[in-house]
């Protein structure tokens, strides 16, 4: 018998590339209206600029910085099958290439709260892709539970205040699955340790656990939640081996995206997160990495190779591959791995 939890990846999570032309375009072929869409410049220095439906078009948190949510004519528009972008050089400059990834929520009503201490504000969640979008206000001090609407525990989460913050990034794949510990993908730190950001708790199948001490107090703030989906996403990490034969990475699927961050030993603190997708693929190894802490084009360097079931390190670029250092990598699927229940799971490659 065989599984595929999510038959098209695509109508839940979807990359498209456009050419700017300065002027206002309607970028299409999505395939459905998108709550989350981060865009990126591939030939030039600009920004990542992160957009939602709850905060609304125009309104956007820089994906390298901390500076406080700022209003462009970026993303102008959510639309049906894409987006529209305006005049803003970030997202729209003239004969610059771009890239934008896009998450679909859809449910806006009846997330379940259950002892929730923080009531959101608004909200679009989606099940069956194990992704939702969460705007809610932070407590005056201590911390706070809030509901994700997954159904499924988070495995993965970002999270910030619409002020000036740092992001707040969470993985399960960290210290243990503890929650004790962060990354944040506006700089190169390594994991920190002794942020409490999401109250030292793990997330359960209905609420995060926030720290106003971290977060900030009484203040607006969205959170980007992702649960582990089999066959569609899937986090994990490496320990590098500093060989151009490098770590092989399970998936169950072959991947459409991937972020990878070295988070300890070595110089962990002083690399870059390291973002590659299909999209813009070449020929294994020939997979061009964009830098969601940097402003920078693309990195044409040779780093991994995509695969039917997972990925594998082909390089030996501290980013990715320096020994004795750990990487956490999170990946979406381009197209689930059928398999036969029951058959064993690789752990090498093939």
């Amino acid at each position: 018998m065989a599984y595929a939890a999510i038959s098209k990846p695509s109508l839940h999570n979807n990359a498209v590339l456009y050419t700017g032309d300065a002027s206002t375009q309607a970028v299409t072929g999505v395939g459905f209206q998108s709550d989350f869409t981060w865009i990126k410049s591939r030939s030039d220095t600009y920004n990542h600029q992160s957009f939602n439906s709850l905060t609304g078009a125009t309104k956007s948190m820089t994906i390298n910085e901390s500076a406080a949510e700022i209003t462009i004519s970026g993303l102008t528009a959510f639309g049906a099958d894409g987006f529209t972008v305006g005049t803003d050089a970030q997202c729209n400059n003239n004969a610059s290439t771009y890239i934008g990834y896009n998450w679909k929520g859809g449910t806006t009503t009846g997330i379940t709260q259950g002892s929730a201490t923080i009531t959101p504000t608004s909200y679009s969640f989606n099940q069956t892709a194990g992704f939702s979008v969460i705007r809610f206000t932070t407590p005056s001090s201590g911390t706070g539970t809030v509901p994700h609407g997954l159904g499924a525990a988070p495995a993965m989460i970002f999270g910030r205040i619409l002020g000036a913050s740092s992001w707040q990034c969470g993985f399960t794949s960290l210290n243990s699955g503890l929650w004790t510990s962060i990354l944040t993908i506006n700089d190169t730190a390594a994991e920190l340790t002794s942020n409490a950001a999401y109250g030292d708790t793990p997330p359960d199948t209905t609420l995060f656990t926030m720290n106003s001490s971290n977060w900030g107090a009484n203040q607006d703030a969205i959170a980007y939640c992702f649960a582990e989906i089999k066959g569609y996403s899937k986090g994990g990490t490496y320990l590098a081996n500093s060989d151009s034969n490098g770590p092989f990475c399970y998936t169950g699927f072959k991947p459409s995206c991937i972020l990878i961050k070295s988070y300890s030993g070595g110089s962990a603190g002083s690399r870059n997160w390291m973002l590659f997708d299909s999209k813009r693929l070449g020929y294994n190894a020939d997979n061009n990495a964009l830098k969601p802490d940097a402003d920078s084009a693309a990195d044409t360097s040779n780093y991994i190779d995509f695969l039917s079931n997972g990925f594998k390190i082909r390089s030996t670029d501290g980013n990715v591959n320096t020994t004795s250092e750990n990487y956490n990598w999170w990946a979406f699927a381009e197209q689930p791995l059928v398999a036969n229940v029951g058959s064993s799971i690789p752990t090498t490659a093939r």
